[in-house]
Parts: C-alpha cells; structure tokens; sequence
C-alpha cells in the first residue's frame, strides 16, 4: 500500500493505473474511519481494480463555530485498517497541500447547496464541492463511494458531476448502523452514555414515519409532524431539521407515493447527528 502526501506523487500513481486500462475507485474520507467508511472500501474493492482511499479533513466545509478543531484524528490506526483491507493508494495530503496560499477558487452547485444540511451549515457544502472536485480532477478515478447517511452531500456531488460533464460514476452505499439502529458517524465518539441512548430517537424517528406509510398515510405535512414529535419528545435532543423531499432536488413533496427521502438532523447535547431513509 502506498501513502502518498503530494498532489502531485498522487496524480502519478493514479495515472499509472488508468492508462493501463485498470478500473480505479475512490473513497474519500475525512478519517476516523469506523464499519460505515470500511463497507465504503469494500464496495470499491469489489467493483474495482485497484482503489484509492483520501484521508483529509477539510476545513472548507466546517463554519466558523463547528467542530474542525476537535474533529477525531486517527491516522495511524486508519492506516492500519485500510491496509488489513487490502486498499492500494491512501492520499493524506495537509492542508497547505491541498489548498496553496494565493488559492482563490471554489466549486458550488447554487440552489441546491442551501438545502437541508446546507441551509443549516451555511458554506458547508462549497466547502465540499470544493475539495470533492480537486480529489476527482487529481485521481481521476472511474468509480467515487460515498454514503447514503449523507443524502443531501449525494444530491449536491450528483449535480456536480453532471453539471461540469466529469467523467465518474458516483456510487452510493447503505447506510451502515449499530446493532440498536443509531447510523454510524466519526461524531457518535463526541456522545457521553446518556447521549448515545438518546441519540437512538434520529432513527426512531425515521422508522415510525416508515411504519406510517406502512399504514397507508401519504401526506408529507403529516409524516413529518409524526416524526418531528417524536424527535421533539425526547429530553436532551434538539430538533435542526425533519424533511421529506426529493432525493435528487431535495426540494419539498407533498405526497410520498412516488417515493421520497425523509432526514433529519438534531443536536444530542453539543453533537449534531444526521440520519435519513429513502421511502
């Protein structure tokens, strides 16, 4: 396995492997890596030829008051991990790396990128689209795995993709949950005992919108409202958001028949959790 800190060395090494023909994936990550990444690199590894893993956390797309700072570091012990599965190219390049003084541009899909997880972490998504764009114009890979846990992040690099004509399939993964059902995130690490019981209400929540529909219920306004209380009744939890919307637009339904995403973002104590399922 190879470890490469450079833009440059990467770009060698990945260029390498396309022009001869071999099928390169890509998981980027921003470390901390636990079974929902690892399933990520799984993926990759069996639709690919040789896969590629980013680590870098990346400043663009944390706001001024949010965690980047104590966001957990864990190289060597994601290091380990990628190289016991088996993954060929880890890129950990620093920050000065990846954005050189003077650096001046940025990418943003507009509409869109104020859209749930947008509209509350305000910048959050050109930082995203951002570095996406840079990791995909420096490997090049054929294939890109990211998680269904972050939907509204998919919908915004979908449009990316297609608007800017790149030529990479974007590939989305289940999302991977603990045994109780609470979706696996680097942040569940920030929850105390009593927070991680209360976290269990996100995918609560979603599940008793899911039986609803289940029931027979249709209305958007409704689902919600079933789902908001439930987020809303539990002590220690502040609600952000609880949405039903196009997966692909994000923009609000009315009526569920045709399918939907319904997601919810809340604060567990000083943590904020996503989770979200597609209908």
């Amino acid at each position: 396995m190879q470890q490469i800190e450079t833009v440059g060395g990467m770009k060698v090494a990945c260029r390498s492997v396309t022009q001869t023909g071999k099928r390169l994936g890509l998981v980027p990550t921003m470390g901390a890596l636990h079974e929902g990444h690892l399933s990520l690199v799984r993926a990759a590894k069996s639709q690919s030829d040789v896969v590629a893993v980013s680590i870098f956390v990346n400043p663009l797309q944390f706001g001024p008051t949010e965690d980047f700072a104590k966001y957990p570091r864990t190289l060597d012990r994601d290091v380990a991990l990628l190289q016991q599965l088996g993954v060929d190219l880890v890129f950990v390049p620093s920050v000065a790396e990846m954005y050189p003084p003077g650096a001046k541009t940025h990418v943003e899909v507009s509409d869109l990128s104020g859209r749930l997880d947008g509209g509350s972490r305000p910048g959050h998504f050109r930082g995203v689209t951002t570095v996406v764009c840079k990791l995909l114009e420096t490997i090049r890979p054929d294939r890109a795995f990211f998680g269904q846990k972050d939907a509204s992040q998919v919908a915004v690099l979908r449009t990316m993709v297609r608007d800017l004509d790149m030529d990479v399939e974007i590939v989305v993964c289940p999302i991977v949950r603990e045994a109780d059902g609470l979706a696996m995130s680097s942040r569940n690490a920030y929850l105390n005992g009593a927070q991680r019981q209360q976290a269990l209400v996100l995918s609560r929540s979603l599940q008793q919108v899911k039986s609803a529909v289940g029931a027979g219920e249709r209305d958007a306004e409704k689902l919600a409202a079933i789902g908001t209380g439930t987020i809303t009744a539990e002590p220690g939890v502040r609600l952000d958001y609880f949405a039903i919307v196009d997966p692909n637009t994000l923009e609000p339904l009315r009526d569920v028949s045709r399918g939907a995403l319904v997601a919810v973002a809340a604060w567990v104590g000083p943590t904020r959790l996503i989770d979200n399922i597609l209908l």
